[in-house]
Order: C-alpha cells, then sequence, then structure tokens
C-alpha cells in the first residue's frame, strides 16, 4: 500500500474522524469544533423578522421574545468564568448597547427588560430620543438603588410600563418567612402607576405569593431543563398551569448550557408566556426567527396562554 496520502483522501479522512469524534462530545464542544470547520455563512445578509406573535401585558402588547439586559450590564452568569462579566462590560459599550436594541426592533422584537439604574436610564433616554418610543422597557429592581419602591419611581420616570422586584431578593425574603414584606413591595410598585411583578428562581416564590394573594400583574420566573437556577420541570408545569398572571420566563437556556431550539421550545411548552432572554446583537436575529417559527406551530402545553 502506498504511504502517499493525496490531499483529497487526507481532507475526507480528516473530516470523517472528526464527525466521529464529534458524535462523543458534548454540544458545547460540537459547537467550538463547527466553528473550526465552518465559516460558511457569516457575512451573509439576512432578511428581518417582519412579525412575531404578541401577547398581553396590561395594556401593552409585548413581543413573546423580549431581549434580556444580563449581559448589556455586565451580569453574565457563566459558572466559574470569574472573568466574564467585565468581558461583557467591555464589549456593550452605549454603541453596541443601542446597536442590539436597534437589530431587536428591526426584527420584531418590541420590548427589552432592563435594570432599573443610572446606566441603563442613560442608554434607554437616549436610544429613545434617536429612534423613538418603539422599544418598551420592562424594568427590574436594582438592589443597590435601595428602596425598590423608589427604584420603581425612577423606572416609571424614564420610561418604563412594568417593573419587578428582584428574584434574587424576592427568593430570600420568602425563605425568611417574610411574605407581607414582598407583598408590602408589590402593593408600593402598583401605586407608582405601572405594572408590578415577583420574580423568583424558586418554585417556593411563587406558590408563597399565591398563598398570600399578593397578586402581582405578573411573574418573571425561571424555567429551564438543565437544572440551573430553577426548579424540577414537571412541577413547574403542574403548578404554574394554574396561575392566571402571565408568566415571564428567564433563564431559559440555562446560562447557555442548553441549546435555543431545545430551550425556547421547553420553557414555552411549560407554560411560559413570554421568554426574556440576553442576546448578542448576532444572535438577535436568528433567534427571533427561531421563536417566529417556533410559535406558527402548535406548541404542547397544559398551561393556557395567560397573555
Amino acid at each position: 500500500m502506498s504511504k502517499k496520502m493525496n490531499r483529497r483522501s487526507m481532507i475526507g479522512k480528516s473530516l470523517g474522524v472528526s464527525a466521529g469524534v464529534a458524535a462523543g462530545m458534548s454540544y458545547e464542544h460540537q459547537a467550538l469544533l463547527a466553528q473550526l470547520v465552518d465559516r460558511s455563512g457569516w457575512d451573509q445578509s439576512k432578511q428581518p423578522v417582519t412579525s412575531m406573535e404578541r401577547g398581553k401585558l396590561g395594556d401593552r402588547e409585548v413581543s413573546r421574545l423580549i431581549i434580556g439586559g444580563n449581559l448589556m450590564s455586565g451580569s453574565a452568569h457563566a459558572g466559574e468564568l470569574l472573568y466574564q462579566s467585565q468581558l461583557m462590560t467591555h464589549y456593550f459599550t452605549d454603541e453596541k448597547i443601542q446597536e442590539t436594541w436597534r437589530i431587536a426592533q428591526q426584527n420584531s422584537i418590541n420590548t427589552t427588560l432592563m435594570r432599573a439604574d443610572p446606566h441603563i436610564v442613560r442608554n434607554y433616554r437616549a436610544y429613545c430620543k434617536d429612534m423613538g418610543d418603539g422599544l418598551q422597557w420592562i424594568a427590574q429592581s436594582a438592589p443597590e438603588q435601595g428602596d425598590p419602591v423608589e427604584n420603581a419611581k425612577m423606572a416609571r420616570d424614564n420610561g418604563a410600563f412594568a417593573v419587578y422586584f428582584h428574584g434574587g431578593r424576592g427568593d430570600n425574603l420568602i425563605e425568611a418567612g417574610k411574605v407581607d414584606d414582598l407583598g408590602e413591595i408589590v402593593e408600593g410598585m402598583k401605586k407608582t402607576g405601572i405594572l408590578a411583578g415577583v420574580g423568583g428562581h424558586k418554585l417556593e416564590t411563587i406558590k408563597a405569593s399565591e398563598k398570600a394573594g399578593l397578586n402581582p400583574d405578573f411573574y418573571m420566573y425561571t424555567v429551564n431543563k438543565v437544572d440551573y437556577l430553577s426548579s424540577d420541570p414537571g412541577e413547574i408545569e403542574s403548578f404554574m398551569a394554574g396561575v392566571k398572571q402571565p408568566w415571564i420566563g428567564f433563564k431559559v437556556l440555562g446560562a447557555g448550557r442548553d441549546t435555543p431550539l431545545e430551550g425556547f421550545r421547553h420553557a414555552f411548552s411549560r407554560g411560559a408566556d413570554f421568554l426574556a432572554v440576553g442576546m448578542f446583537d448576532w444572535q438577535v436575529r436568528d433567534d427571533a426567527e427561531m421563536i417566529a417559527q417556533m410559535l406558527e406551530t402548535k406548541i404542547d402545553r397544559q398551561r393556557r396562554w395567560r397573555a
């Protein structure tokens, strides 16, 4: 047998080996390998997503996909990668934040979910000045800003139509047996004149809120199938089926531990009415298309759409 190998046979064997190796790899490693061998399509322009199903939060129509703000604020969940938040802060300059919002709006996403802090307020006001009021804002209370009701007023005064109490802080109040304190915060936020929600990462937070009759305007609650800051999917689906308020699902991809196709469908099938997803500018259009197409087909879910 000849020891010589021509280029074609070498490439063929290499691709065969790559395919065999990839079969035993995790999704993350397969994705990394794919980027090494296939850069086709990176520079291809794609038509914008011109329509996406919407639901109602109060009297507002909200796109089923909401662009989240953790990445833009440098609050990136990435396991033990301690540099990740600094990397996000350097990537998401003011210009990049506003560019990403423009891309979202161009692809039928009409709502963003961002912290109520000076950094976001400054960027959102500048964006609205340039682009008008086509991108709605749901605010997350920012713990370092102090009183959450005063924080809600700041959000309202700068264009937010809704606000919710920070999920981690909500979980802490319920764990401490202070559901009445959470109720007072929700009532205080409602009195500011905008929609008021409860955030949480644990099903106990939602259960306690329902049992106490807090009656928020919506819930902001985690749901994923990779056990990342989320409760058992079966328990979530069963309990949330009886909850009447609209539900915005977040951490639906488990901070990058699940694929968009599987994570989005899982969250909708468990009962979420909207998905808040942190996205880079280059992910927005494809995620919007995925959601739009997904919603055109029947999604099997126990919970009826609440919004």
